[in-house]
């Protein structure tokens, strides 16, 4: 793809202030992201109750986010070549920010269920668009951005979360708090939008296809996001359930696990583009590995609260960042970068889909110590499957605008050209 707001013969500087506005402008628009989710999860309780749905009923209708997310990621990057990287996005954005206003108005559980589907689809294409358009952006400012960003949709996600908390707290009507939230949210995000690179694709490139099967290289990054997710999603939902039932704590420091878990995965989200910089991709998620193992063990192994909010903790900071950098890595694996991250993308949410209702299964057979004994077990496989995350490593400096719009060291599909690429730290 080419960059059409970058005009023949612009200077240096306009374009390297050009890349810091976009950068600014894009980790925006997770923050929009990750609020639209903060927010509809504090008023899943309202929405129960509204819809009259048992706690197996719920279970059943928060399955269809993901399932929609799933089957819809694959158009992202058809769309995005019809219309161009920004229009693409300001309306995929839209209707995800717009679609929190839909399980509030659900009378029903067949209604909830068909309304999710279409809030996560819109979930994922915007998902995958805002992923690729970042990926782009990393790659022409050199240098490592992609864990700062979906730090920035972990701020986003808090911020939702804390303005619902009030509003559910003070009793608010979800229908009227959520129509709101998502009014602001479309504003911020089309204004967020506006300084996004504005990739175009060139006029001789084919487009993709409407749905396809990832590439080979999206299945092997997106088996070492499985692993990270599915520790995720693990520990989010079931962290709270292990210490009350295995540890026997109180309902309050129960919680804390839950907290010390997204906290730890939060700043080390912020702070992991400045280690990737240093240490490279593979070394990062090795290390990374490493700690989200040692924690599982603390929490299989815990005989004290200490001990398993540690290991929660821990875990939190070893899975944070290798998310984003498998979705970095499958932007730069092939000639396809939004049809890999869309791939990377559907086995990701597979595994948030999967992860609590397989702990589940496996605590009601054995216990949940054997469930966070295979939550360790696939931390490990972060270690052993770093390697294929090298080239995330691999950045292109940008040294300004070509004659085609583009810039030096990218070529026309957005990977390193010959003439610019970098030697990868990840040896």
């Amino acid at each position: 793809m080419v960059d059409a707001g970058t005009g023949t013969g612009a200077g240096k500087p306009a374009a390297g202030q050009r890349l810091r506005r976009a950068r600014v402008a894009v980790a925006l628009v997770f923050a929009v992201h990750g609020a639209v989710t903060g927010s509809f999860a504090t008023r899943v309780p309202w929405v129960q109750d509204h819809t009259d749905a048992s706690a197996g009923q719920l279970g059943l209708a928060l399955a269809f986010p993901a399932i929609g997310a799933s089957v819809a990621m694959p158009l992202a990057g058809w769309v995005s070549h019809r219309f161009g990287a920004r229009t693409a996005l300001r309306g995929m954005l839209a209707l995800w920010t717009l679609s929190l206003t839909l399980p509030a108005l659900a009378p029903n559980l067949v209604a909830l269920c068909g309304v999710l589907l279409v809030y996560g689809a819109t979930a994922g294409m915007s998902d995958v668009a805002m992923n690729a358009l970042g990926v782009e952006t990393e790659e022409r400012l050199g240098r490592s951005i992609m864990s700062g960003l979906h730090g920035m949709w972990s701020v986003g996600a808090l911020v939702g979360s804390a303005a619902g908390t009030v509003a559910a707290h003070a009793e608010v009507d979800a229908r009227a708090h959520l129509a709101v939230t998502a009014a602001v949210l479309t504003v911020l995000g089309a204004l967020a939008c506006r300084g996004v690179l504005d990739l175009r694709s060139a006029p001789d490139e084919h487009p993709p296809p409407h749905f396809a099967l990832p590439p080979r290289s999206a299945l092997v990054i997106g088996a070492v996001g499985f692993c990270a997710v599915f520790a995720e999603g693990a520990s989010l939902d079931w962290s709270a359930v292990y210490l009350r039932d295995e540890l026997n704590t109180s309902p309050g420091l129960a919680a804390a696990s839950t907290t010390a878990f997204a906290c730890t995965m939060a700043i080390a989200r912020l702070a992991g583009d400045a280690v990737v910089t240093r240490f490279g991709a593979v070394r990062t998620v090795r290390t990374s590995g490493v700690c989200a193992t040692l924690g599982g063990l603390l929490v299989v192994t815990a005989t004290h609260p200490a001990m398993a909010l540690g290991g929660f903790a821990l875990l939190g900071l070893g899975v944070a960042v290798v998310v984003p950098l498998a979705f970095a890595a499958a932007g730069r694996s092939g000639p396809a970068p939004s049809q890999a991250i869309a791939g990377v993308a559907t086995i990701t949410y597979t595994s948030g889909l999967i992860a609590p209702s397989a702990m589940g299964s496996v605590a009601d057979l054995t216990s949940l110590t054997v469930s966070f004994g295979l939550v360790t077990l696939l931390a490990l496989g972060l270690v052993v499957g770093a390697g294929v995350l090298r080239a995330a490593g691999r950045v292109t400096p940008a040294t300004g605008p070509t004659e085609a719009g583009g810039v030096d060291g990218v070529d026309g599909a957005g990977a390193p050209g010959a003439a610019g690429a970098a030697p990868t730290r990840d040896a």
